[in-house]
């Protein structure tokens, strides 16, 4: 039950929601039941042309380890002197939740739509999705990261040339404390249009 009469559990929920770290996740993740109707609420965003812009690629299991060696083979050619515990942060980047969804943008020239339309409604299902999932119970952590930036990772997780990861949101149980971080001052970031 909230103290202000005012603010429902979806307000509440949205005051209180952080993201966790994805080290300081734990399992059970989401069942397919759940993440379907994640996945289902997470599509349903403004997205203007009607246009899907973007996809889902879930990361369960043993492929999540399999993306992390990728990356980690990645980063050898780029430094063969990496260092044993840099390979290893790599080959566990996509394990340390039990559940990593990659967002795909697909943005691309519309006759109608501009580009950056069909992106910013792919940062709109990374919201939406960890909304959903913290109303499931879960936390999570929307991140990037230099693998989603590198044209060879994207190419072998099955990327289009013109797609673009919008984020990974690794989703989990909290295995330790979220501490909430500063945020802007409102004061600092409104303005008002004066007539």
């Amino acid at each position: 039950m909230n103290a202000r009469p005012d603010i429902d559990d979806t307000i509440a929920l949205l005051l209180r929601r952080r993201s966790l770290p994805p080290q300081g996740m734990k399992g059970p993740g989401p069942d397919s039941a759940q993440i379907e109707l994640m996945l289902t609420i997470a599509s349903r965003v403004p997205d203007h042309g009607k246009l899907a812009p973007w996809r889902f690629i879930l990361f369960e299991g043993a492929a999540r380890e399999r993306a992390g060696e990728i990356a980690a083979s990645l980063l050898r050619q780029d430094d063969p002197e990496a260092s044993e515990a840099r390979l290893q942060a790599e080959r566990t980047r996509f394990a340390r939740a039990p559940l990593v969804v990659a967002v795909v943008s697909r943005a691309a020239p519309h006759v109608k739509i501009p580009e950056w339309e069909q992106q910013l409604s792919a940062g709109a299902v990374c919201m939406s999705l960890v909304i959903a999932a913290n109303a499931l119970g879960f936390v999570t952590a929307w991140l990037t990261e230099w693998c989603a930036y590198d044209a060879r990772f994207r190419a072998a997780i099955g990327l289009a040339e013109h797609e673009r990861f919008a984020g990974f949101v690794h989703i989990g149980r909290a295995n330790m404390a979220s501490e909430d971080r500063p945020r802007p001052a409102l004061a600092d970031i409104v303005t008002r249009f004066a007539p």
